[in-house]
């Protein structure tokens, strides 16, 4: 007669054990434990003598646990899934927390980037670094850019620097030849036309593609600038996207609560007809970030109404100190296949437009739903379900 020790079945267990990474079906599990475990106890008949069916017993015991531990790891795994889809999609994309989104916080602001300074043949400079800044990459119309520059080295203190030379000229995008254009651009230290303050060691340029000789430009208009610190010579380059034609024109903003959410109507007189993109940031009366609204369709030309929606229960459940401030608005005319890829509309920093003020109990509290939201949570909620059904069983009554 074989006997099976509890040892030698745990054993066998440990072999088919579901880990996170990489687990198996708990069908294949039931058949992996099936061909080490004996057969089943025919319980109908009576017990046999010695010790072979107590160690059966135990086997089968074994087996159980296993599947109730595999199957209690696959319902905290689902069920997990199903709380973060759910919790994640609770307001529509259109309509999200600020924070969720850092780098839209203060879009026009200009980050910092320092970085090795390099000659004109790239090669890196021994101790020279340069930080600088660009306002914004993509520009319209009339729009115009600032440059910045800082010489530091390698502790990041800073260095005298010498701006000798600052040029514009277009980069080809495609192989269409560009117009032969040379424009110069002026960095200064004294506190005007672009710089912030006068001789704090940062070099400034405004720089306006229009005014400068590419108002007929479409595309990437590179400045380079000849720099000198620490006795060394080096090349900065910024690279602008320019578009001469202007979309779109801004001409105001109303408010409504509808369906117990706040609405923005963002209008504009719309020149060209096509699928139009546009943010706008929500602070509150505290100057808290609370939201990032977005508007993505297609709008006809002439005047029209860009509709941006603050979502009810996301009022509801941040709560907000009214009167709410949009603020940092901009867009564009999205033209796919084509480079420049979009023709942008001015962009309008500061507040826009303040609301009125407003009970919270004005606001829904209900989630945002869609068919496909629907349809995940349906389908996470069946894995769920089928989970604690299998733990149910297997633990018996």
């Amino acid at each position: 007669m074989v006997r099976y020790s509890v040892l030698g079945v745990a054993s066998a267990a440990a072999l088919v054990w579901w880990s996170l990474g990489d687990s198996p079906e708990p069908a294949q599990v039931n058949a992996q434990a099936a061909a080490v475990l004996p057969r089943p106890f025919d319980w109908g008949r009576p017990t046999p003598s010695g010790g072979a069916a107590g160690a059966h017993n135990a086997a089968a015991l074994a087996a159980r646990n296993q599947q109730l531990a595999l199957w209690q790891e696959r319902h905290a795994r689902v069920t997990e899934v199903y709380t973060n889809y759910r919790n994640a999609t609770r307001y529509p994309p259109e309509s999200r927390p600020l924070l969720v989104h850092p780098d839209q916080v203060r879009p026009f602001e200009a980050v910092p980037e320092v970085d090795v300074a390099r000659d004109a043949f790239g090669k890196p400079l021994k101790g020279l670094r340069l930080r600088t800044t660009q306002e914004h990459v993509f520009l319209g119309g009339s729009e115009a850019v600032v440059f910045t520059i800082a010489a530091l080295n390698d502790q990041g203190e800073p260095l005298a620097l010498l701006v000798s030379n600052a040029v514009a000229q277009p980069i080809p995008d495609t192989a269409a030849p560009v117009s032969h254009i040379q424009t110069p651009v002026t960095f200064n230290d004294k506190g005007t036309d672009g710089d912030a303050v006068a001789l704090d060691g940062t070099y400034s340029a405004r720089f306006t593609p229009a005014s400068q000789g590419f108002s007929a430009h479409a595309g990437t208009v590179r400045v380079l600038v000849q720099v000198s610190a620490n006795g060394q010579s080096g090349v900065v380059q910024f690279d602008v996207v320019y578009a001469p034609e202007v979309p779109a024109t801004w001409l105001g903003v109303r408010e409504a609560v509808e369906e117990g959410s706040l609405s923005f109507y963002l209008k504009i007189q719309a020149r060209m007809p096509g699928q139009y993109v546009a943010s706008a940031r929500v602070f509150d009366a505290n100057g808290k970030p609370f939201a990032l609204l977005q508007f993505n369709d297609t709008v006809a030309a002439g005047t029209q109404e860009l509709k941006m929606q603050l979502f009810g229960a996301l009022i509801r459940d941040k709560v907000p100190a009214f009167p709410l401030r949009l603020i940092d608005v901009d867009g564009f005319l999205l033209r796919p296949d084509t480079f420049p890829d979009r023709l942008t509309m001015a962009r309008q920093p500061g507040v826009i437009h303040t609301t009125g003020s407003y009970p919270i109990s004005q606001f829904s509290s209900a989630e945002w739903s869609s068919k496909e939201r629907e349809q995940n949570l349906r389908e996470y909620g069946r894995d769920e379900q089928e989970a604690a059904e299998k733990i149910r069983s297997l633990q018996g009554p």
